[in-house]
């Protein structure tokens, strides 16, 4: 394969929100979308799985050409990318990298707020592993972070219920939960890619002054920080504008249609089984 693109991987659709923004802002890349859909959703599975599938995925697409994977997938973040990037990368290739949306989010949400009260909506998976509390913590010690994991939104939403009036009853019990922890939380995280897709009904529900922050932007804007940081990543990657391939471990109709509602625009996914892909 000639092309070495940049490889965006998720455990379903919500990536392609943070595809989307990244492509915006690096425009002319080449891209590889992977979205593990037959194994979704990832939220309530054991670390150990997570780490399992989350690096067969990112080994399928070293195979494929990448250089670089970047894991638009917050429980992918939070319970594999320090396992694959402290000891998987060693044992395959040092050379590689694989990034996550955690860090970088953690790195400036606190400047979002003024009561210094933060709250996080994400996976179960998210919220258990602390992952948030902790990257928070480094960067902005006086922020006060409340978490709320909202384990029915991404099945919801995979589903294509999201839209559904029944939907409306379980998006503000997430957000009345999460505001019941603390009346002064100003800043909600949607720490989870799939989340911004209901962020109208999220913000519907919520007080007026309460900020909604999405990560896709803030993801993307990280990346090219990063590649101007790193020549020596930014030269191994092609620039060819192949940015529509996508593939998936499920239906690919059923994915075309469920990610051209995420990525705005119609997509064209390739199937590859969940079996196919390279074994840890």
């Amino acid at each position: 394969m000639q092309n070495k693109p940049i490889g965006i991987f998720d455990s379903g659709f919500g990536g392609l929100t943070v595809f989307k923004s990244i492509i915006e802002q690096l425009p002319g890349y080449d891209y590889i979308y992977l979205g593990d859909n037959a194994r979704a959703p990832y939220g309530n599975r054991s670390f150990k799985t997570i780490h399992e599938y989350t690096w067969e995925c990112v080994q399928w697409m070293f195979e494929q050409g990448c250089p670089l994977v970047v894991l638009a997938c917050n429980t992918a973040s939070a319970k594999a990318l320090r396992t694959i990037q402290q000891q998987d990368l060693n044992n395959v290739d040092p050379t590689k990298r694989v990034l996550g949306v955690i860090r970088p989010t953690a790195e400036i949400i606190g400047n979002y707020t003024k009561t210094k009260q933060i709250g996080v909506l994400g996976t179960k998976g998210t919220v258990q592993s602390g992952s948030y509390l902790i990257e928070i913590e480094n960067f902005f010690p006086d922020v006060k972070v409340y978490q709320q994991a909202c384990p029915l939104w991404v099945p919801l939403i995979e589903n294509g219920e999201y839209d559904q009036p029944g939907a409306d009853h379980f998006v503000k019990m997430y957000l009345d939960e999460i505001m019941a922890q603390s009346p002064d939380i100003d800043t909600i995280l949607l720490a989870c890619t799939h989340y911004p897709i209901i962020k109208d009904k999220i913000e519907a529900n919520l007080p007026a002054h309460v900020k909604v922050v999405a990560q896709g932007d803030i993801v993307a804007k990280s990346l090219v920080s990063y590649l101007q940081r790193h020549p020596e990543m930014e030269s191994r990657l092609t620039k060819n504008g192949t940015n529509q391939f996508y593939t998936t471990t499920d239906d690919t109709a059923d994915f075309d249609h469920h990610a051209s509602l995420f990525f705005s625009s119609p997509v064209t996914s390739t199937f590859i089984a969940a079996n196919d892909l390279v074994k840890c």
